[in-house]
């Protein structure tokens, strides 16, 4: 049986970029600064909150559904990886 993922799925990492340690996130549903995201994949499985964002090379506090946003993560992460707001 599969384990039971808590919080709601918000997204998926379409990209990484390690050298900076970001990902990008393409967004099912909003986001913003302050929620509190649990990323899953592979061996990875961590906690974090949004410190802050960028859509389009401008930082915002919040995202919609729909846009993709860069996002300093705190491990590595891989494309396909599941985003969730906890």
């Amino acid at each position: 049986m599969a384990e039971e993922i808590e919080g709601k799925l918000i997204g998926e990492i379409t990209h990484y970029f390690g050298n900076i340690s970001v990902a990008v996130i393409k967004l099912s549903d909003k986001l913003k600064v302050g929620d509190t995201i649990r990323i899953v994949g592979g061996e990875t499985d961590f906690n974090q909150e949004v410190v802050s964002m960028e859509a389009e090379h401008q930082k915002v506090d919040e995202a919609k559904k729909g846009e993709s946003i860069g996002l300093k993560v705190d491990q590595k992460v891989r494309e396909g990886y599941k985003v969730y707001k906890v």
